[in-house]
């Protein structure tokens, strides 16, 4: 867990630089560019990293289980074809993984927040999903292979986080089609079309790394320039909130269990294709989606905000970050007690608070005075946070004072400028 904690501090200053330099190109090419959304994706990113370091993934059979029981051979020392082999079968079970997971109902919750932005851009990229129990399908397709093989688990943990790194370059619309690397590589213009929810793209394109596989199953399509790709999902998430876009397809696959009649169809909602439901269901409690026909002029989730309040939200998405990466940066020391996973599900919960005042959303005053009490009551009985006192005497009374403006500043924009339109949330049916 250290070591993964480090190199995601390491990859994350990496990722946000390219981030603002897409973003100066944008600007400098006077392109529309969704600030809000972005941040959205970056806070969504954050969950599903806080997830991973905190251990909350479920895994049903761990790898070593497998590699103890199913090995066939024994390689010795590392060697170059070892690590090749284990890209190219992460690159094949990332293909099924990736396709089981768009056209079976209960999979596509998993990956569902990947293709919520309306957007497609780098911060697009790091929308991944929160849900805890996604090793299942990446154990079966990939690790029993692995383990077959009698690839050591060293060799998975520097080759998976390449291979996922290597995904992130490719959400843009920046670069064009390019040249004979159109032929075996995924590229910009393959992935833009993997995102699109045009009824020609849709479902197509699921390669990681390799497009020879869309070519070999069946599910490969060019980007035409006769159709220009519209971003998003059918059924509309609206919400920068990733908590909610994460579990919003799984509700509704629980409340259509519950609510048909028919035993069969409450067992096989589960399975059956993506957005499948009983007859009964459908016809009495019908689901707003985009159709075929508006997929071209349906309106995007753009709340309206100040300037002033677009400033604040990067200003958080800036203190979210810091406070983060402060994290895994002392995770040595946090890890020797409970303080780490105190301090990780403290950050998740800010996460929720935050992004609730971005969907200007009532119950976002209340979760932020909450945080602040646990913040107050943290500090004052340690009176620390985590252990930054080691690198700044009374560095605490800086971070305490951090989240007292941010409660005044959220209460300020609450009366100001957003009480007309807050609601109390309701989960959507």
């Amino acid at each position: 867990m250290d070591t993964y904690g480090l190199i995601l501090l390491i990859a994350m200053p990496v990722f946000i630089v390219c981030i603002l330099i897409e973003l100066l190109i944008y600007q400098l090419k006077k392109i529309d560019y969704n600030y809000m959304d972005a941040i959205a994706s970056l806070y969504s990113g954050m969950t599903n990293t806080l997830k991973d370091v905190l251990g909350l993934t479920i895994v049903v059979i761990s790898y070593d289980y497998l590699l103890q029981n199913l090995a066939l051979f024994s390689w010795g020392k590392p060697n170059i074809w070892m690590y090749i082999i284990t890209f190219i079968i992460l690159d094949f079970g990332g293909y099924w993984y990736h396709r089981i997971s768009h056209e079976v109902n209960y999979f596509w919750n998993i990956h569902v927040v990947h293709h919520s932005s309306e957007y497609f851009n780098l911060p697009c990229a790091l929308r991944q999903q929160f849900a805890t129990i996604t090793n299942i399908l990446s154990i079966l397709i990939t690790g029993i292979a692995l383990s077959i093989l009698g690839i050591p688990k060293d060799v998975i943990v520097i080759v998976a986080p390449l291979h996922l790194f290597l995904q992130f370059w490719y959400h843009t619309n920046l670069i064009n089609k390019m040249g004979f690397l159109e032929y075996f590589l995924v590229t910009p213009s393959h992935h833009r079309v993997h995102h699109s929810m045009n009824k020609i793209y849709m479902d197509k394109n699921y390669s990681q790394i390799f497009i020879i596989w869309d070519k070999l199953f069946g599910t490969f399509q060019a980007e035409l320039d006769t159709e220009k790709c519209i971003y998003g999902i059918r059924h509309q998430p609206k919400t920068w909130n990733p908590f909610i876009i994460n579990f919003q397809h799984l509700w509704s696959i629980v409340k259509d269990a519950f609510r048909t009649k028919n035993w069969k169809d409450k067992l096989l909602i589960w399975i059956k294709p993506t957005g499948w439901r009983p007859k009964d269901v459908a016809q009495k409690y019908p689901i707003e989606s985009i159709t075929d026909d508006n997929v071209y002029n349906f309106i995007k989730y753009n709340p309206t905000y100040s300037n002033s309040f677009k400033f604040w939200s990067l200003v958080q998405l800036i203190l979210s970050f810091l406070l983060m990466a402060f994290l895994f940066y002392n995770l040595p020391n946090l890890s020797k007690s409970n303080h780490f996973i105190l301090y990780g599900l403290f950050l998740l919960f800010s996460i929720f608070s935050i992004t609730a005042i971005m969907d200007k959303k009532s119950y976002g005053i209340y979760t932020e005075i909450l945080r602040l009490i646990f913040a107050t009551y943290f500090i004052f009985t340690t009176q620390n946070w985590f252990g930054i006192n080691q690198f700044y005497k009374n560095a605490y009374i800086f971070v305490f004072l951090q989240f007292i403006i941010s409660v005044f500043v959220s209460l300020f924009f609450y009366y100001k400028e957003f009480k007309p339109a807050y609601q109390i949330y309701k989960i959507p049916t």
